[in-house]
């Protein structure tokens, strides 16, 4: 089983309902995907890392991991050369989406990253466990229908955000070949 974990850049915590999870994954040895980014990125390798977890791949734009704490193996991305910004990294992030499993989100109701991790792995029917922070709660999710009740509780700009990002996301996957992906398989962490 493979996990990819992100979320936002402004949170460089974890709690410990999130840090649970995280040691459930540790517990099961499941393999972890996250980014090289500050935030939440950065915590989870640090979170690994005190374990001396070595089941984590961490995925750099051009193989270029600007946090990798670990020293864990890098997953090249790459990336057309004039992108910047958020269009440069969700190369990086999709990546991590297609390849696999599950997802786990750690949200803040604002990331626009996040949110659209949320999108990619949802649209390709990959369950994903959101924790919700504006709540400190955990929200399960299989499909983008079963986020309304997770976006209901952001703002206007937001749910915005989702739809233009969500309209895009659809036109995409209906492309690609999801084949052999079972959605009935149940979060073991």
């Amino acid at each position: 089983m493979i996990v990819f974990i992100a979320g936002p850049r402004t949170i460089s915590k974890l709690n410990k309902d999130i840090e649970e999870r995280l040691n459930n994954i540790y517990s099961k040895n499941i393999k972890v995907l996250v980014g090289d980014a500050i935030g939440i990125d950065k915590a989870v390798q640090e979170f690994f890392h005190r374990l001396k977890y070595s089941n984590v791949n961490v995925y750099a734009a051009q193989g270029k991991a600007r946090n990798n704490v670990g020293n864990w193996a890098v997953e090249n991305v790459e990336v057309e050369r004039n992108p910047k910004g958020f269009d440069y990294y969700v190369s990086k992030d999709l990546k991590m989406a297609k390849t696999a499993d599950y997802g786990f989100m750690i949200w803040n109701g604002k990331s626009k990253g996040t949110l659209n991790n949320i999108i990619n792995l949802t649209s390709r029917n990959k369950k994903t466990l959101i924790y919700f922070t504006p709540d400190n709660k955990f929200y399960c999710i299989n499909k983008l229908s079963e986020f309304e009740k997770v976006l209901s509780r952001c703002n206007e700009e937001t749910r915005v955000l989702y739809k233009n990002l969500s309209s895009k996301t659809e036109q995409l996957s209906v492309m690609e070949d999801n084949a052999g992906y079972n959605s009935n398989s149940e979060l073991t962490f």
